[in-house]
């Protein structure tokens, strides 16, 4: 097995953790000293913007549609179809539901997430309000 393979086997093993909001397990996948956009989280800041993601939209699922690895990094598009319960990244969606995607890169460190670049295609959302 490559290292890709590895990290792509490792992705889905994270997301199938983010769908089953098995927060306990979290730490076996994000580095204790992860960022997020550049903003330094660690591993509770990072468990806790995820669960307050699953607060304001109760019925969110991770669905990846592309993923592409190397040894240290994963590129991937995710697909959401779900329905905030008020705003969401400034938008008053406000219990309508919407789809949109989102295209993240991450970084590995000790087989771990330890950098997260996202952008979320807001006016896929825009265009359904």
């Amino acid at each position: 097995m490559t290292q890709a393979t590895d990290l792509e086997t490792t992705y889905r093993a994270y997301i199938a953790c983010l769908n089953a909001q098995d927060w306990e397990r979290l730490g076996g996948y994000v580095h204790a000293e992860a960022t997020h956009n550049a903003r330094p989280l660690g591993l509770a800041g990072y468990r806790a913007m995820l669960e307050q993601d699953y607060r304001d939209i109760p019925d969110l699922q991770f669905h990846v549609a592309l993923l592409v690895a190397d040894a240290t990094h994963v590129a991937a598009r995710l697909q959401f179809d779900c329905t905030p319960a008020g705003e969401f990244s400034g938008l008053p969606v406000n219990g309508q539901r919407v789809q949109f995607s989102e295209n993240v890169f991450y970084t590995f460190r000790d087989g771990k997430i330890a950098e997260v670049w996202s952008v979320i295609d807001k006016a896929m959302i825009e265009s359904q309000l």
